[in-house]
């Protein structure tokens, strides 16, 4: 089984920053890690935020997040753990959210992918808070 442990949440005024991460326990039968984030505002479905690749050369971010959130990845076979962040710039109000990061075990490096359908395995989530 693959556990996810995030960090990083918590409450911040519009316009400011936080960064989220998540530590991804690695098996060793596995070859690689695509990982993402996806968010849950009261009242709404879960909605993709960012993704990325094990070689972090692919990644993808929603429209209202573009610009504003950067996606990275540490990621190596001869690690325990991979390790995504979630780099959160200018806030809004609107990204008030419960944050999931998202992994998915795969045989290729450049695989990545913005449904929730195609990670197996979440985290417990982390609360972003931003204050108008």
């Amino acid at each position: 089984q693959v556990q996810l442990v995030e960090s990083g949440g918590g409450l911040v005024q519009a316009g400011g920053s936080l960064r989220l991460s998540c530590a991804a326990s690695r098996r060793t039968s596995d070859l690689f890690y695509a990982m993402g984030w996806f968010r849950q505002a009261p009242g709404k479905e879960r909605e993709f935020v960012a993704a990325v690749s094990a070689s972090g050369d692919n990644k993808y971010y929603a429209d209202s997040v573009k610009g504003r959130f950067t996606i990275s990845i540490v990621s190596a076979k001869n690690t325990v753990k991979n390790t995504v962040y979630l780099e959160m710039n200018s806030l809004k109000p609107e990204d008030t959210a419960v944050y999931y990061c998202a992994a998915e075990s795969t045989i290729y490096r450049n695989y990545v992918s913005r449904a929730q359908y195609g990670y197996s395995y979440w985290g417990q989530g982390t609360q972003v808070t931003v204050s108008s």
